[in-house]
């Protein structure tokens, strides 16, 4: 499988749905840290004032985010996460399942860190397992899965989504 090098060029790849609804979640609860990004690139793509996108509804908002193609790295990455996080939990939870790792809602446990990376095989089998997952949201879950620690799951790359 060939992977995106970044989470922008990930971004730019989804469909116009996928980034509304990662907008859309990312502006359920906003990280604090990348909250006011969001802002600023929404006034730079949009070139509006800072106070009229501070005043936007939350739709108007996740819109805006969404038809942003290029965020910025750091943003591109928390859209990613919040996608994830949000619409595409289940996938999350059965992958980290059938690599028998240990999670709470999808999100890997501390112990987690202290096993070795998962064995191409097991990796093989854990995708197979996503069958009733779309091909688009299994390879966006497994290159973003990549991009956060590349280490962990190098092995992802010898995998095939079919």
């Amino acid at each position: 499988m060939t992977f995106e090098p970044t989470a922008t060029r990930l971004w730019k790849r989804l469909a116009r749905e996928d980034r509304l609804a990662a907008a859309t979640c990312f502006w359920r609860e906003p990280p604090p840290e990348i909250a006011g990004g969001a802002l600023a690139a929404i006034v730079k793509a949009r070139r509006m004032r800072p106070q009229a996108a501070r005043a936007l509804s939350d739709d108007a908002r996740s819109q805006a985010l969404a038809g942003i193609l290029d965020p910025g790295e750091t943003l591109a990455a928390a859209l990613l996460v919040a996608l994830h996080l949000g619409e595409r939990r289940p996938l999350l939870k059965a992958f980290l399942d059938a690599l028998g790792l240990p999670h709470e809602e999808g999100i890997l446990k501390e112990e987690a860190d202290a096993l070795p990376p998962p064995s191409g095989d097991a990796l093989k089998t854990a995708v197979i397992s996503l069958s009733g997952f779309g091909r688009n949201q299994v390879e966006a879950y497994l290159n973003t899965i990549w991009l956060q620690d590349p280490g962990r799951w190098a092995a992802l790359e010898a995998v095939s989504v079919d």
